[in-house]
């Protein structure tokens, strides 16, 4: 396809600033990934314009619609049409970068040529309009078409700019299913320790992407061949040829990781913990007397493991949690369990967590055993008593006693630690045998430790 022949679909607002920019004698330009993703038929996230126009002319010239000053004395200024925003920046040349992260000025220019030089990838380096159609200076459209990830001019010069460049360039040639161009790949080797210098936010962000990916492996080993790796993780990349030493995997851990990572679906917290499910086995292995690798506790350690990878990388605390208590569990093989056990199992995992807990398992044992000794029956019956209870809506925790702490400083339990103790004592005793949870049941239940705590420390309550 030549590039007179790119036509993109717009939405309407951006026809209308386009248009409006183009009334008042300026030029517009949708630009960067929503051309990118236009191309590639995908939906873009963001319509980004590019313009000639400076900002306090866009004030005046946009002045019946809502403006916000985003980035003002960048050039940057958003309209809001419709509910929608959209963001209009000047083009620009950025000055010297003197920290790898932010120019020390901005620059505006007439020359879109110019604005679209300072960019990071050629896929990312092309504008459009209807008028003018596609431009593409820097060869983006031909990379699209040879599945390549080029930097715009020297790799070098644009990763020192912002050293997090490097770690865009796997993260879209992740998603995309491209290549990164050999001075690409090249310049990232080169500058990869430089990666130290980013917000761990901004790293976290991309690492994101890379895990919801459709195949997330690819992105994990070109970390590791570029050598971002082990400046990001590096206990993952411990566990690159550790090898195993055991008849049920043929993968050292690195690689059975990313198999296991590749077998789960596109759920942050799920690849998470399939990304650190076996992180703690290079630290506990140890050869038993027939020379057979064992890794006692690795999930144990393995969880605190990814807490420490997790806090570093400034991960919200809910997913923390819930990322180490898939690597606790995951191999945890429950048979004939009673209902108290299942119970007490559920709540270790967390409702909302548990099913992850389960795919988890099979993704593991599909990628350690060959497609015809696949069992996963154990983990399906296991789901479905799990189903059972909740579907039931057993109570599972103190929050769905029919009694509560006022209940109990009614009854003369001083508030502090002692109602927690009875609630918890109480939710045993439900736990067991749920017909008790009725509050006039549990109140008297509750009395009775009551008068055993009176007597056992000798003071009346």
């Amino acid at each position: 396809m030549k590039n007179s022949e790119i036509k993109i679909k717009m939405p309407i607002n951006v026809k209308k600033i386009l248009s409006i920019l183009y009334f008042e004698g300026c030029a517009g330009y949708i630009v960067g990934g929503c051309v990118r993703d236009s191309i590639l038929g995908l939906i873009p996230k963001d319509w980004d314009i590019c313009t000639n126009c400076i900002p306090e002319e866009m004030l005046h010239i946009f002045s019946s619609f809502k403006v916000v000053l985003t980035g003002f004395k960048h050039g940057t200024v958003t309209v809001v049409i419709g509910g929608e925003s959209y963001e209009i920046t000047t083009y620009r040349i950025d000055g010297d970068y003197i920290d790898g992260r932010h120019p020390e000025e901005v620059i505006f220019t007439n020359k879109l040529k110019e604005d679209l030089k300072r960019r990071d990838f050629t896929i990312n380096a092309m504008a459009y309009n209807d008028r003018v159609g596609l431009i593409d200076y820097y060869g983006g459209l031909q990379d699209i078409r040879d599945k390549k990830i080029r930097c715009v001019g020297d790799p070098v010069e644009r990763f020192r700019e912002d050293y997090l460049r490097m770690l865009r360039g796997v993260r879209f040639a992740t998603q995309l299913g491209y290549q990164l161009e050999s001075g690409t790949f090249d310049a990232t080797k080169e500058l990869c320790g430089n990666i130290i210098n980013i917000s761990v936010e901004r790293i976290r962000e991309e690492l994101n992407e890379i895990l919801l990916s459709p195949a997330p492996s690819v992105g994990f080993r070109l970390l590791e061949a570029t050598g971002l790796l082990k400046y990001i993780m590096p206990e993952l990349e411990t566990c690159i040829g550790f090898e195993q030493h055991n008849p049920y995997h043929h993968e050292d851990v690195f690689n059975h990781t990313l198999s296991v990572v590749d077998n789960t679906e596109s759920d942050l917290i799920l690849r998470l913990a399939a990304l650190f499910h076996d992180i703690g086995k290079p630290e506990t292995f140890v050869l038993d007397a027939r020379g057979v690798g064992r890794f006692f506790n690795h999930s144990v350690v393995g969880a605190e493991i990814a807490e420490d990878i997790m806090k570093r990388l400034k991960y919200d605390s809910k997913s923390i949690e819930q990322v180490a208590i898939l690597v606790k569990e995951h191999m945890s093989r429950y048979e004939n369990l009673s209902d108290k056990a299942m119970k007490r199992f559920i709540n270790r995992v967390g409702q909302d967590n548990i099913n992850r807990l389960f795919k988890l398992q099979v993704a593991d044992i599909e990628a350690i055993a060959e497609e015809d000794e696949i069992d996963v029956r154990g983990i399906i019956k296991l789901k479905g008593e799990v189903e059972r209870i909740i579907n039931e809506k057993q109570p599972l925790t103190v929050k769905d006693l029919e009694i509560d702490g006022y209940d109990l400083m009614e009854l003369g339990v001083p508030e502090g630690k002692l109602i927690g103790t009875i609630l918890n004592e109480l939710l045993e005793t439900v736990l067991e045998d749920p017909d008790t949870n009725k509050k006039d049941t549990l109140i008297k239940i509750a009395r009775e430790k009551l008068n055993l705590q009176e007597r056992k420390l000798g003071v009346q309550f």
